[in-house]
């Protein structure tokens, strides 16, 4: 079946301001464009699932309950309401969802209904952060964090991802939400909403999309630098503040400030399936420089860059959340050491040049030619609200796009 689409740029009434208007206008960001559909309608079809944006009320109501199955806030911690979704809709905002097609249909791909069916669909009104946060083994993932299966045929509601856009001249939507239902991982539906939003962002003249996610989770590192190609652009110190929510507990919100060039050669290439690949073991062989590595009982080192090198790397724990339940001070260690760390090696204009999924960010030296795609130039976090301010730079358990904390 031949998928339908209009592109409507711009003029659709989501305007991301003058100068991304007068891009859009060109015939290669028609081009860009159409390559992002088609990108996002094959990562919507391997991961059998239909993505597309919501506005009826049954639908935003399945998505805050998915949200709150996933993070589990307190009481006074709320994550979206339905009144907000709408609102955002309304507004011309990114609020999108993805829905089972495979549970729906019994088949997946193939060419078959799935197949035509699991494409973007309609206009209208989904790092939120790092990747998306899947619900985990907290009970997260059963009835209570799924939206449920809606009555128009769609499936079950399994993911879903918000955002909004930053000031006009900018060209830029913020990710603040994402998430993806536990029973769905390994389906890499994370992957299918942002590929998703992507699409969406480029065809209302938007050129970035910029989300943050906690540096101390791996998956979500891995699969926002790695399988994404966002860049990070700042380390925030404890950016939200306490949650304690089911998954950043009493923990302090250190988050890394991610942006998305939805243009640029590397971010097309990965959403078509080719990822950004870093080689921790690769680099330690070649005598790279350990900036933070681990002790034998898995406790933080770190390591004092000095020299002339031109390259460093930074570990993570295996799994942070994990940690925060059984070792509460382990895990505070974590969160100062990647802090200074990192946070120090960004602030003194190191810049992240990958991933490895074994748990290193791979940082090189700002005059260094990375190999591709290259690294941006990074900007220190300005006195006022981050999200709302341009930077000098150039921008889920596995695909998970933490799009909140």
């Amino acid at each position: 079946m031949r998928r339908q689409h209009t592109m409507t740029g711009a003029a659709a009434g989501t305007s991301a301001g003058a100068s991304a208007g007068t891009w859009w206008a060109t015939e290669a960001a028609h081009r860009i464009a159409a390559d992002a559909l088609a990108a996002a309608e094959a990562a919507a079809d391997a991961a059998g699932c239909l993505v597309r944006p919501i506005s009826a009320l049954p639908e935003l109501e399945a998505t805050c309950r998915l949200f709150h199955g996933i993070w589990q806030p307190g009481a006074e911690n709320g994550l979206a309401t339905t009144e907000l979704l709408r609102a955002m809709d309304k507004a011309g905002s990114y609020v999108a969802a993805a829905f089972d097609r495979e549970a729906a249909t019994g088949a997946r791909g193939g060419g078959g209904a799935l197949a035509g069916q699991a494409a973007l669909v309609g206009e209208g009104a989904l790092a939120g952060e790092g990747v998306l946060a899947e619900g985990g083994a907290r009970g997260a993932g059963g009835a209570r964090g799924t939206g449920g299966a809606l009555a128009d045929g769609s499936g079950e509601l399994v993911g879903a991802c918000i955002g909004f856009f930053g000031p006009p001249p900018d060209g830029s939507l913020h990710s603040h939400i994402a998430g993806v239902s536990a029973r769905m991982r390994g389906r890499s539906v994370g992957f299918a909403l942002k590929t998703h939003q992507r699409a969406w962002a480029l065809e209302r003249g938007a050129t970035q999309v910029s989300w943050t996610f906690d540096p101390l989770v791996r998956r979500n590192a891995y699969f926002n630098i790695g399988k994404l190609a966002a860049r990070p652009a700042q380390y925030l110190p404890n950016f939200y503040g306490r949650m304690d929510d089911g998954i950043n507990g009493a923990d302090d919100t250190d988050r890394l400030l991610v942006e998305w060039p939805l243009a640029a050669p590397e971010v097309a290439a990965a959403c078509h399936g080719r990822p950004r690949p870093a080689d921790a073991t690769g680099e330690r062989a070649r005598g790279t420089a350990i900036a933070l590595g681990t002790t034998p009982g898995g406790r933080p080192h770190a390591h004092p860059v000095t020299g002339s090198g031109s390259r460093c790397l930074v570990a993570v724990p295996d799994d942070i959340e994990q940690l925060r339940r059984t070792d509460p001070p382990s895990a505070a260690d974590w969160r100062a050491a990647v802090r200074e760390t990192l946070g120090g090696l960004l602030a003194d204009g190191w810049q992240v040049a990958g991933f490895d999924r074994a748990g290193w960010y791979l940082l090189a030296r700002p005059s260094v030619t990375v190999a591709a795609p290259a690294a941006p130039a990074v900007a220190a976090a300005p006195a006022a609200d981050p999200l709302s301010q341009p930077t000098t730079a150039p921008h889920n358990p596995v695909d998970t796009d933490e799009e909140r904390p």
